[in-house]
This record gives structure tokens, sequence and C-alpha cells, in this order.
């Protein structure tokens, strides 16, 4: 972490999403309010999910867990950003800056592996639908949770090691909002080229099989419902999957997008705006994408709702 007369900084300073002194404080009421609707959607939806008896299956189960992981990645990124629209001095300890990196991989890896999970709950309901309840019982969706939460916790742990080696000897700015992989390698001392191509081989292979399951499961859902003869059937099954596939593809799209490619090519001032999409508006948008079209949850609402004014 040091060489020769390097030492390692004890802090870094963020440079934020703009310099610009005239969007500080709207910048900072929009992204307050936009952090304030995340916690409450995703928070609500995962307590309206745990408070429904109607609501506990497998598929709810993935989604409550999805919109836990969405709350607290939301919780990791947003709060030093808004505190970087106040302060005139936006520093982030060398630890906080660590650690805000190995949350924000352990939280995004988890995101991804839940989408191809709830892709693959959605291929058995469709296409194994007699099968369904004997395959996803309970015991194997909280296996196959813990098994996602480990997956995360190692590669999170792969990158985070690998950043330790680097040395920050040039400078401490960072040009971001938030500890990002690559404006750390652009202010980083020795070369980066082992550092680069680890985090291109993890993350590509780690995306192109994640994307290639979920899709291979969707390919089977439509299959299978192009196949059925009930109307109504058939619209419920595409309406569930069409918000499914809205949030895989907004969330594998920017990702591909902003890391599979070289860091040399990376322009951070631009990459900023795609960065902000994926790590404040997605976690903001997927309650949305994945209520405002479900009966289930639009219902289970309504009669929580219903209850509570009726014991008032």
């Amino acid at each position: 972490m040091a060489s020769g007369n390097c030492t390692t900084p004890t802090a870094f300073s963020l440079t934020g999403l703009t310099e610009n002194p005239r969007l500080q404080i709207p910048l900072f009421m929009l992204f307050l309010a936009i952090y304030i609707t995340t916690l409450t959607t995703n928070l609500g939806l995962t307590a309206l999910i745990s408070i429904d008896l109607q609501l506990q299956t497998p598929m709810y189960f993935f989604l409550q867990n999805l919109s836990f992981t969405d709350a607290v990645y939301s919780t990791v990124i947003t709060p030093k950003m808004l505190a970087t629209f106040l302060e005139e001095t936006k520093t982030i300890s060398y630890g906080g800056c660590i650690l805000q990196y190995f949350s924000f991989i352990l939280l995004t890896t988890m995101e991804l592996l839940l989408l191809a999970v709830m892709a693959y709950d959605r291929y058995v309901a469709i296409c194994k639908p007699l099968l369904y309840t004997a395959i996803m019982t309970k015991v194997v969706c909280w296996r196959l949770v813990k098994g996602l939460y480990f997956v995360a916790f190692e590669l999170s742990l792969v990158h985070t090691s690998s950043l330790l080696k680097l040395s920050f000897c040039s400078s401490n700015v960072v040009n971001h909002f938030f500890c990002d992989i690559s404006p750390l390698f652009l202010i980083s001392s020795p070369s980066t080229a082992l550092n680069e191509l680890l985090v291109f081989i993890f993350g590509s292979l780690f995306l192109i099989i994640n994307i290639i399951s979920t899709l291979i499961s969707y390919i089977f859902i439509i299959l299978t419902v192009l196949r059925i003869r009930s109307k109504e059937r058939k619209y419920k099954a595409f309406s569930t999957c069409t918000s499914h596939l809205m949030a895989v593809f907004l969330f594998h799209g920017t990702f591909i997008f902003m890391y599979l490619r070289p860091v040399k090519s990376f322009s951070l001032d631009k990459d900023k705006l795609a960065s902000l999409f994926y790590t404040v508006v997605i976690p903001m948008l997927n309650p949305l994408i994945y209520s405002w079209r479900n009966k289930e949850v639009k219902d289970s609402l309504r009669r929580v709702i219903a209850t509570n004014v009726w014991l008032h």
C-alpha cells in the first residue's frame, strides 16, 4: 500500500457531481427527494411483503430481498453525495472510501444475482407450474439467498483486495461523487494494468454468465407464454415478465456501458451522469417497476390500509 516515500493518504477529496455553486442547493433538494422516495418505497414494499400472508410466496420473497438491497444500496451512495453539495471540503476518509467501495460491489453483485434468481423463479412458475411448490420451497429460497450473499461477499473481497494494493502518491482527489474504481485507478501511482485486467475479467465473466442465465430463463418463459391459449393468463404472465425484463435491462445495460471497457476510454465528467442512473435512480425505480402493474401488490396495500383504518 505504500512504496518508497509514498504514504497512504488518510482521506480522499471528492469533486462531487458538479462544482457549479448555483447548482448545489437545487441538486441537493432533488436528490434528497429521490433518496426519501427510494427509502420509503423500498422499505415500504419490504414491510408490506412481511405483513401480508398472501404475499408469502417465493416471487415476493425475492422481491423483498431486492427492495431491501436497493434501500441499503442507495444509503451507501446517496448520503455522502448529498453531503458533497453542502460541504466546502468534500472529503471521505481512506477507510470510509474502501468500505464504500466494498459495500458498493457487494450490493451491486447481490442485485444482479437476485435479478437472475427472480428470472429462474418465474421460469419455474410459468414453465413448470405443477412442480413449482416442490422446487421453490421455503428452504430452497433461503439457501439461494444465502448463497447469493456468499458469492457477492467473495467477489467484493476480490475487488477490494485488488484496490488495497494500489498507492495514491500523486493525488488524493477523486473525480466522482463516490469511491468508484475508475477514478481511483486514474490517481493511483503504480501501473494499474493488472488491476484493470482483474476487474475486466471478473466483471465481464460475472456479467456474461449472469445475463446469459437470465436471458435463457426468459426465452423459455416467452416460448411457454406464446403457447398459452387463455388471453387473461397470457396477459398476466407477460405483464409480470415485462416488469422483470425492464429492471434487468436497465441495470445490466448501464453496467455493461460503464465497466466493460478500458479505463482510458472513461470520461469521468460524463460517466458521473451514467453512474447516477444505477446508484441513485434505479433503486428508486425498481419498486415502482415491480408494483405499478402488479395487482397483487396493489390489493395487498389496500388491505393493509383498510385494516389499519378499521382498527383506528
